[in-house]
């Protein structure tokens, strides 16, 4: 049944402030903070929204699909090196400036943006696996370290980006120069194993769970 034209507006507002938020904040924001925003009262996210899980996944699933189509861009580049690099950096630009984007990209594991992570993750292993075969990524590197690469530089921006805005660029390509095929790289050991990837990731991003706050 289509909404009331008052409780759909009720629904954009509800919507627009809680993209808002989250952005600012992060997971670590609950619906008393997105009410407040919005200018409504908080029965009124609620009824919308019973949980704050609900209302993460109205409002980011679509911006997951964006990454999911930048990985295909990243893919077709015309250079293997090109693609990759372009992936990371255009991620870390969208991570950056949208905390609650980096916290459900960080949260895509069994329970949270199943479908976006499933189509995700072979993107990545193909890009990796392109550039590892174009002899420019260095071969003991995956694209499991992706999300830790992601979680280092974005987390860093979110604490430089009032005083140094961009800084976080700076260490980026640090990172992506580190990634880079050269001869006398150092081993840098094992890659890291999914496992091991989602222990972190649990660290790094607020829990999401289905409750009234």
């Amino acid at each position: 049944m289509p909404l009331r034209r008052d409780a759909q507006r009720n629904r954009e507002r509800i919507l627009l402030a809680a993209r808002e938020v989250f952005a600012a904040r992060g997971f670590a924001a609950t619906l008393d903070d997105v009410a407040h925003h919005a200018g409504v009262g908080v029965g009124t996210v609620y009824r919308r929204f019973p949980t704050k899980e609900a209302l993460i996944e109205a409002i980011f699933t679509d911006r997951l699909e964006d990454l999911v189509t930048l990985a295909e861009e990243s893919l077709a580049a015309a250079s293997a090196w090109d693609g990759l690099t372009t992936f990371l950096r255009t991620s870390a630009r969208w991570h950056a400036g949208d905390r609650g984007l980096r916290d459900a990209a960080l949260s895509m594991d069994d329970t949270h943006f199943v479908r976006a992570g499933e189509q995700l993750s072979p993107l990545l292993e193909q890009i990796t696996a392109r550039a590892h075969a174009e002899g420019t990524l260095r071969p003991d590197a995956g694209f499991h370290d992706f999300p830790i690469i992601m979680a280092m530089v974005t987390e860093m921006a979110q604490h430089s980006e009032g005083c140094r805005p961009g800084l976080y660029e700076r260490y980026l390509e640090l990172m992506i120069d580190g990634l880079r095929a050269r001869p006398g790289n150092g081993p840098l050991g094992a890659e890291p194993a999914e496992a091991d990837i989602r222990a972190v990731m649990r660290e790094c991003v607020p829990p999401l769970k289905p409750s009234r706050s």
